[in-house]
């Protein structure tokens, strides 16, 4: 039960700094879903550094803060369904140019800094 309260919280927390992100950067960009690329390229960072942190190590306060932060934080921070729906959106409004940056940019950005981030953390 531990381990899903933390899930839960993580998420919680997660979606709500995603919602204060996306609102404090919204038409940044013009129609370019500036929030929700950042949101991911920041979590994917973020994500690179957990999985550099955590790999190798057990144990349960490991297992609890990759649950807390890796689950549940990461998984309500960063959002593929949102991510989709912004794209198809900007597909039905034939912003077809700006939809295949999102996709290109987000995909691209978003792996290269998850590897920055684990690459970071070879030092601890």
């Amino acid at each position: 039960m531990t381990k899903i309260f933390l899930v839960f919280l993580g998420g919680g927390l997660g979606a709500m700094s995603r919602y204060v992100v996306t609102t404090l950067l919204a038409g940044k960009l013009g129609n370019f879903p500036l929030g929700t690329f950042a949101a991911n390229i920041s979590g994917s960072f973020l994500m690179g550094l957990l999985l550099g942190i955590f790999v190798g190590r057990s144990g349960a306060t490991s297992e609890m803060f990759r649950l807390f932060l890796a689950v549940g934080f990461l998984g309500g921070f960063t959002t593929f369904s949102s991510f989709s729906a912004e794209t198809f959106n900007l597909i039905q409004n034939e912003q077809t140019f700006a939809a295949i940056l999102n996709v290109v940019f987000s995909v691209a950005v978003g792996l290269t800094v998850c590897a920055v981030g684990f690459s970071l953390t070879k030092n601890f």
